[in-house]
C-alpha cells in the first residue's frame, strides 16, 4: 500500500524531470534483440604458447581471426546462435633444454560453436553490453617446421604437419553500438578467450616421430556487425495534450499482466467518484493504457480490460453509466517512454478525467 502511494507521488512528480531529460540525453533507439539474426565480425587473434615434451612452440602475434553466426534473440536479453570460425597465426620459435630454433609455417583453427549469451540490462550510452559463452568441436591444422640444429644450437629438424580435432570452449564480452538509421543493424566490438583440449599431433625431432599435445589457447580482439531481421523503427509517440484547466486526473496503476483492482486502486477510483459531483463534473473519461512488455495486440486488449473494469468500479461508487466514456490506447501513448519489451509500472495504469 505504502509503495504505490509513493510511485503515484513520484509519477506525478517525476513526469517533467523524465520528459527534460529524454530531450536532453535520448536513449538509443534499441531494444534487446528479438527475432532471427546473421552476424559476422574479424579480428586479430593472440596465440599463446605451447609446451610438450620438454619443447616449447612460440607464434607470431598478432594473427587473425574471423567469425560467422546466426542466432536468435528471445526480446528478454537472451540469444543463442551457431557459429563457424577461423583462427591462423603463424610460427616463430621453437625452444627446448639447450636448443633454440626460428619455425616457417602456420597454426590454423576452424570450429564449430553453439553459443549461449545475454544482453546486459546496463545503461551505456549508445551501446548495449554483452556477456556469453560457448561449446564445440575445433580442428587443428599445424604446418610448422624449423631447424634447432647447428645454426640454431640444436640437435636438428623439428616439424609437425598434422590436423586434429578436439572439445573448443570460448568465452565472450562485447558491445553492440545500434545504427538507428538502418532498424535491427548493430556494430559490434567484442573480446573472445577461446581454447581447446590439448590437440594429439605427430611431430618429428631429429629424425624421429614423437606425440606432441599440442596447447591451442587464444585471446583474440575483433569488429563486425549484426543483423536482426524484421525491425521497424521505434516510432515517436507525440506527447498527450494537457487537460484543461478545469480537469482533474486520476492515476490506478496495475501490476505487470494484471486487470484486477488493488486496494490502493480502488481507493483511488473512490476519491474520483466522490470528487466528480462536487466538481460538477459531466463527462469522465476512463482510459487504459499497458507498457511494451507485450506484444502490440496482446497490449490493446490488456488495457481495454483494465478500462472496463475501472468504469464498472465507478459504476459501482454511483457514477452514472453514461457519463462515462471508455477508451483504450495499448502501449501507444507510455507516461514514460521505454524500448519495446521493457516492463515499466508507470505505463501500467488507466487515467480517469472528471471534466
Amino acid at each position: 500500500m505504502r509503495m504505490r502511494t509513493g510511485l503515484l507521488a513520484a509519477t506525478m512528480l517525476a513526469a517533467p524531470l523524465t520528459a527534460a531529460q529524454a530531450q536532453l540525453f535520448p536513449p538509443p533507439a534499441y531494444s534487446p534483440t528479438a527475432g532471427v539474426y546473421i552476424g559476422a565480425g574479424a579480428g586479430i587473434n593472440y596465440m599463446l604458447d605451447s609446451k610438450d615434451n620438454g619443447i616449447r612452440i612460440q607464434h607470431e602475434n598478432p594473427g587473425y581471426v574471423g567469425v560467422l553466426s546466426v542466432g536468435y534473440g528471445f526480446g528478454n536479453g537472451l540469444r543463442l546462435e551457431v557459429e563457424g570460425s577461423a583462427r591462423s597465426n603463424d610460427g616463430r620459435r621453437v625452444r627446448g633444454t639447450g636448443f633454440t630454433g626460428n619455425l616457417e609455417g602456420e597454426t590454423r583453427t576452424y570450429a564449430a560453436m553453439f553459443n549461449v549469451l545475454y544482453e546486459l540490462p546496463i545503461a551505456i550510452p549508445f551501446a548495449r553490453p554483452y556477456i556469453g559463452g560457448g561449446v564445440g568441436y575445433a580442428i587443428q591444422s599445424t604446418d610448422i617446421n624449423g631447424n634447432t640444429g647447428p645454426g640454431n644450437r640444436g640437435p636438428g629438424r623439428f616439424r609437425i604437419d598434422d590436423d586434429s580435432g578436439n572439445f573448443a570452449y570460448q568465452g565472450i564480452a562485447g558491445l553492440a553500438f545500434p545504427i538507428e538509421a538502418v532498424p535491427g543493424l548493430a556494430i559490434t566490438a567484442e573480446y573472445r578467450f577461446f581454447g581447446t583440449l590439448a590437440q594429439d599431433q605427430r611431430a618429428t625431432f631429429a629424425g624421429r616421430g614423437i606425440q606432441y599435445d599440442y596447447q591451442n589457447l587464444n585471446h583474440s580482439v575483433l569488429a563486425g556487425l549484426r543483423y536482426t531481421f524484421g525491425q521497424r523503427a521505434v516510432a515517436q509517440v507525440a506527447p498527450t495534450p494537457p487537460p484543461a484547466a478545469t480537469a482533474r486526473t486520476y492515476l490506478v496503476f496495475f501490476d505487470w499482466n494484471r486487470a484486477d483492482l488493488t486496494d490502493r486502486a480502488r481507493q483511488i477510483i473512490g476519491e474520483a467518484a466522490a470528487a466528480a459531483p462536487r466538481l460538477q463534473a459531466t463527462r469522465i473519461e476512463v482510459a487504459g493504457h499497458a507498457d511494451r512488455s507485450g506484444t502490440p495486440a496482446y497490449n490493446q486488449g490488456l488495457s481495454q480490460r483494465r478500462a472496463n473494469i475501472v468504469a464498472a468500479e465507478l459504476v459501482s461508487r454511483g457514477v452514472a453509466r453514461d457519463q462515462i466514456s471508455i477508451s483504450a490506447f495499448g502501449e501507444t501513448r507510455p507516461l514514460v517512454p521505454t524500448a519495446d519489451g521493457v516492463r515499466e509500472p508507470q505505463n501500467r495504469r488507466v487515467e480517469i478525467v472528471l471534466r
